[in-house]
């Protein structure tokens, strides 16, 4: 089952960055370097339209070096756009933010012309971190819970350099269904919108094909190629302890266990995608809301002239009968 979550608070964030756009010069989009598709926002992109675009892969300590590389490429690639990779260690992020950001609107960043740049990003990034860090203090809320900023705020990094902070914003709808597992595991979906299980034997099914070693160090397992989702995550709940009465395995606490340590680290430096399988999955995604897209228009079409049908009969009918 596709994951969605669009809570009332992110439409309100997404009228906001319409709104906010007509004055902003450089657009930053922070993304989770495990995932820097999936944590990518098409929305933001529509909302943005031409302005330049600094990509910022943020938790890179978390993912896999090599991938982190190839996002990097991927995004550079792209017109108008420049990418780079943070992550909680870096002493001075405002520095790269500052150059890159000069990189991309050179004629910026005076007192009569100061530079604004909106920074947007999928909700638990680690957008707030970064920004506490930029400003030297506890300026913006932290948590591990999906969507803890809710206004938005103007910070001054340098003399003529606004940075506008906004919520953690997703897309109304996720039409890439492997994009939407991998946020869920993330963080950036709220926790009543997902079923832990699921979203466990979906990231198990990604790491048994390409970090099988990982899980197998992590959890002390001796076959992990060999084994299912199914069977894994109750091997792992296994090893950890996750047992009921009887010996029974608690799947539902070791699917917890599993993606708690993707989140923190603990499991290792994974990327849950690479640039080609990502363009391969928003393919599907997009011929498959394609295909739903005409069946509802087929339906909504159906429905409007049985109604014009029921109408025309209606007022065929003598008025006495029409009355009743």
């Amino acid at each position: 089952m596709a994951i969605q979550w669009f809570p009332g608070h992110m439409h309100l964030t997404r009228q906001a960055i319409a709104d906010r756009i007509r004055d902003i010069d450089v657009v930053i989009e922070m993304l989770d370097a495990r995932l820097p598709g999936s944590s990518a926002n098409p929305m933001l992109a529509h909302l943005t339209k031409d302005r330049p675009a600094l990509k910022v892969l943020n938790k890179q300590d978390l993912a896999d070096p090599l991938q982190t590389v190839a996002w990097l490429a991927h995004y550079n690639a792209r017109p108008n756009t420049r990418a780079l990779a943070l992550d909680a260690s870096m002493t001075a992020p405002a520095k790269a933010l500052v150059h890159a950001c000069f990189e991309l609107a050179p004629k910026r960043g005076t007192m009569d012309r100061p530079m604004r740049v909106l920074i947007c990003g999928i909700p638990n990034v680690g957008k707030s971190t970064l920004i506490n860090t930029l400003k030297g203090k506890r300026a913006a809320k932290t948590g591990d819970e999906a969507g803890v900023t809710k206004v938005e705020q103007r910070i001054v990094l340098q003399d003529g350099f606004y940075l506008f902070d906004t919520p953690g914003v997703l897309w109304p709808r996720i039409i890439v269904a492997k994009g939407g597992y991998n946020l869920a595991a993330s963080g950036a979906v709220g926790k009543n919108a997902f079923d832990e299980q699921e979203v466990a034997l979906e990231l198990l099914e990604y790491l048994r094909q390409h970090y099988p070693e990982v899980v197998a160090s992590r959890y002390k397992l001796d076959a992990v190629v060999g084994q299912n989702e199914e069977e894994l995550l109750e091997a792992i709940g296994r090893s950890r302890g996750a047992l009921q009465s009887g010996g029974v395995v608690n799947l539902q606490k070791a699917a917890e266990l599993l993606i708690h340590d993707f989140r923190s680290g603990a499991l290792g430096r994974v990327t849950l995608e690479t640039p080609e399988e990502f363009a391969q999955w928003l393919a599907h995604g997009k011929k498959l809301d394609a295909e739903r897209q005409i069946k509802k228009d087929a339906i909504a079409l159906d429905r409007a002239k049985r109604f014009k049908q029921v109408a025309r009969d209606a007022t065929a009918l003598p008025p006495r009968a029409r009355r009743r």
